[in-house]
């Protein structure tokens, strides 16, 4: 059974494995509230997943541990097993889907396992480990629906309550639900009034839609570049300690996530993972009712692919109308590009890209212009726009 007794076991444990990351004060993220971050991208393996699958597996048996273990993952739960398997002179096979970035699959081969790439997603590579366990007779060590690894997982409260007094909530991302159950169940039984809520993507909504429903639910599809918490089915577990400790869960898109991860770099030189960085998103775009209050945000892992991240900042800049797009539609003739370059310039603009397109314009000589800039922020974007349409450019959506 989960107890109290199992998180404080958990966290002596754990005492030579993990690294005890430290909280971190916000500046400028969300001004509403007082925000701190616990940063478990600093975490060894650069994820929190280490704590409960290390956990885990140290509480198993001789006769299981000889039998190697198994477990599935999308990235960072790999690594952790990986990881600590090794240390322990046990075997490991990781099931991870095909999707998962490049680097966590090279990171969980460089932690000693063996890897087994699965076509799909995180379920798709649950159901081929069940089977190569049954096969192989694999001991099997669950991400999330277990109560050693959600015991692991339920550390992180302490850690947080030993940090900070007078703590009024925790925000934590959730797929699978283990995460969030260790440290709900932690907080709410140390200090009651601190209120935990959860973070799930839009294109993952899978804990979201069984707690609202109150039934679990299994989704058809996922889809989100959290691919840490793109989870088709929340665990039996997990469900009821959510149902019963958790507060509230918010759903979070694509584009507010992108633009966490470019609030955390820019404002706290920290690199998140789309699903470490949901929690945060989560505050900036005001998901819960946290004015005024004192927040502490899980940034659950860092492993990001830099091709990915390279995506990510990209579309954070476009939401934040820090880089911007134009197609301007207008008569081929010289002088254009010199009089709209200087606009630009004059509101305060950097171009950085022209490109000509020839197209269906109104007239037969005319052609579009696409212009790249570096702006301030969205309102500096609309000024630029208002500008050129009142020196007589028309501008388009492209």
């Amino acid at each position: 059974m989960l107890s109290l007794d199992k998180v404080f076991d958990a966290q002596t444990v754990l005492k030579s494995i993990i690294r005890e990351t430290n909280v971190v004060k916000t500046y400028g993220i969300a001004p509403d509230c007082d925000l701190y971050l616990k940063p478990e991208n600093l975490q060894i393996t650069g994820s929190f997943k280490v704590r409960g699958s290390a956990y885990k597996i140290s509480q198993l048996s001789a006769e299981e541990k000889a039998k190697g273990v198994i477990a599935c993952s999308a990235g960072n739960h790999a690594q952790g097993v990986a990881l600590a398997a090794t240390k322990n002179g046990i075997k490991s096979l990781i099931c991870l889907p095909d999707s998962a970035p490049i680097s966590k699959v090279e990171a969980t081969k460089g932690y000693g396992a063996e890897v087994c790439l699965v076509e799909g997603v995180y379920d798709d590579a649950y159901n081929k480990a069940i089977e190569l366990k049954e096969k192989e007779g694999y001991t099997f060590v669950h991400p999330f629906d277990d109560e050693d690894v959600i015991a692991g997982q339920g550390t992180i409260a302490l850690e947080v309550l030993n940090d900070l007094d007078n703590i009024d909530a925790i925000v934590v991302p959730v797929g699978g639900g283990g995460l969030i159950s260790g440290i709900a169940y932690t907080a709410k039984h140390i200090r009651p009034s601190v209120k935990v809520y959860g973070v799930q993507m839009t294109g993952a909504p899978s804990m979201y839609n069984s707690i609202h429903d109150g039934k679990i639910e299994t989704l058809d599809t996922v889809q989100t570049v959290a691919d840490g918490i793109a989870v088709k089915r929340p665990g039996d577990n997990t469900f009821e300690i959510v149902k019963k400790y958790v507060d509230d869960i918010a759903l979070v898109s694509e584009d507010e996530v992108s633009s966490a991860i470019l609030a955390l770099i820019e404002k706290q030189k920290m690199i998140a993972e789309g699903a470490g960085a949901a929690s945060v998103a989560a505050v900036m775009f005001n998901k819960f009712d946290l004015k005024g209050k004192r927040v502490v945000c899980i940034v659950s892992g860092g492993n990001i692919d830099v091709t990915s991240l390279s995506r990510v900042i990209d579309r954070g800049l476009m939401n934040s109308g820090r880089s911007a797009s134009l197609l301007i539609e207008l008569i081929d003739k010289p002088g254009q590009l010199k009089e709209i370059s200087s606009i630009i310039a004059d509101c305060g603009g950097n171009v950085t890209g022209v490109h000509y397109e020839k197209g269906n314009t109104e007239s037969i000589n005319g052609c579009f212009l696409r212009i790249e800039m570096e702006t301030r922020d969205n309102n500096h974007v609309k000024t630029i726009k208002n500008t050129l349409r009142e020196a007589g450019f028309r501008t388009t959506k492209g």
